[in-house]
């Protein structure tokens, strides 16, 4: 069963996304990968945050660009933690992604990450620090990564 949900707002997006699902791959995390815009979208956009916690999710990371309302509104729907990644594709190389998404209200936190594909990866690393909290194998497995980085 997935416990992390991929979601971005558009196809075009999953080229920035992808270090995410290699990191989780790498770390033996299973996840669901799902497009669902925030604008275009809305109701599928309610109904994931709504069941994600049903199916078992238990950390979203979505990402988007331009206005990148997506994580907040997953966020808004569901009460498991939310990672924001900011994607880069507007004429303002994602600042416009970055600050929609640092600024949600206080009471419905979204976390955020860096820009683009760095920020996807770290997303996943969140992910899996979380995870870790509560199944030793995925903290293990992060440890392990931590360490081969501190090594390297």
């Amino acid at each position: 069963m997935p416990l992390v949900g991929i979601v971005m707002g558009s196809k075009s997006d999953a080229e920035v996304m992808q270090p995410a699902l290699d990191v989780l791959d790498q770390l033996s995390i299973e996840y669901e990968v799902s497009v669902i815009s925030a604008h275009r979208t809305p109701e599928k956009a309610r109904q994931y945050g709504i069941g994600a916690r049903e199916r078992g999710l238990e950390v979203i990371i979505a990402g988007a660009g331009g206005a990148a309302h997506l994580p907040g509104v997953l966020a808004s729907w569901t009460t498991i933690p939310v990672v924001g990644v900011p994607i880069p594709t507007s004429e303002i190389k994602g600042l416009d992604a970055l600050l929609s998404i640092v600024q949600m209200p206080a009471g419905i936190p979204v976390a955020c990450v860096a820009l683009g594909s760095a920020g996807a990866k770290n997303a996943a690393y969140l992910a899996a620090e979380i995870l870790g909290l509560k199944y030793e194998g995925i903290r293990e497995g992060y440890e392990k990564y931590r360490q081969e980085l501190s090594s390297a």
